[in-house]
């Protein structure tokens, strides 16, 4: 009986990771160069900070952060508007079975992290974590 891993997974498999961490890589390196057609990406610095493929490996959210948080909701919309030419771009550098296509999101993480600080820096939070 062949068991299916991905209808009780919890997280991603160690493929998705695998080929996740490889298109970040990929990514990083082509907004690094900066020689995308889509105006609103020149001059701008962005972190590719994670890439999550879909369990076929045929669709990727990419989570990007602009250099200070500048302008991000322009920035993602221009990556998204020039993601055909960034897929093609990925495929010139890294060889899979499939090519997956990509969507760009801002990644929010940075917001909720921060926040967490906060509120575990107020005075009854820290004197409740303490007991």
């Amino acid at each position: 009986m062949r068991h299916d891993h991905q209808a009780g997974a919890k997280g991603p498999s160690q493929r998705q990771l695998r080929v996740g961490e490889v298109i970040r890589r990929a990514l990083s390196e082509i907004l690094a160069r900066g020689d995308l057609h889509e105006e609103s990406l020149s001059d701008v610095s962005i972190t590719v900070t994670e890439v999550r493929p879909s369990p076929d490996l045929r669709q990727a959210r990419v989570y990007v952060m602009p250099l200070g948080g500048a302008n991000a909701d322009e920035i993602v919309a221009g990556l998204n508007n020039a993601a055909r030419e960034i897929r093609r771009e990925v495929n010139r550098s890294v060889t899979l079975k499939f090519s997956p296509q990509l969507s760009f999101v801002l990644d929010q993480s940075f917001d909720r992290m921060d926040a967490t600080r906060t509120m575990l820096a107020q005075p009854d939070v820290a004197r409740d974590l303490e007991k």
